[in-house]
């Protein structure tokens, strides 16, 4: 399977039941994962260190996307867009995941398992996963990026 079809995902002990829930999606809807994070049955891990481990998997080509899960989706965000090519959104809604994808680019969703609901997080998920960039005015802003 294309590197197109392989998302990391990752979450800290506050994301881990949505988590396992966008993991079958991601079955579900065809693509691959690489599960990055907390484990199952782990008490506690700090968001830092998986939002790490989920962008290096972005920066060196293992992945194309990312979904990353916490209790807000905040911190995620925050500490993921830490490095160089990584674009990551907090996304609450399917309208900020498309522009997210359509304008921005974003090659790493975040999600906030205390704010949102599984099915409109599944619903953020595959939205964010099915729309492509738009390119053309909107590519020139993110060469300002870097």
């Amino acid at each position: 399977m294309s590197v197109e079809n392989m998302v990391a995902i990752g979450s800290d002990h506050a994301g881990l039941d949505f988590k396992l829930i966008i993991r079958d999606q991601l079955i579900r809807l065809g693509f691959q994962f690489i599960d990055a994070g907390v484990p199952e049955g782990t008490e506690r891990i700090d968001y830092p260190i998986v939002a790490a481990e989920v962008s290096q998997l972005i920066q060196n080509g293992s992945a194309h996307y990312g979904v990353l899960v916490c209790g807000t989706g905040i911190g995620m965000s925050m500490a993921a867009n830490r490095f160089r090519n990584v674009r990551a959104a907090n996304c609450s809604n399917e309208a900020m995941a498309r522009l997210a994808r359509a304008h921005n680019d974003a090659n790493i969703l975040t999600l906030g398992q205390r704010l949102l609901g599984p099915d409109l997080a599944l619903s953020i998920l595959e939205v964010f996963l099915s729309t492509p960039f738009e390119g053309g005015r909107h590519q020139g802003r993110l060469s300002l990026f870097n």
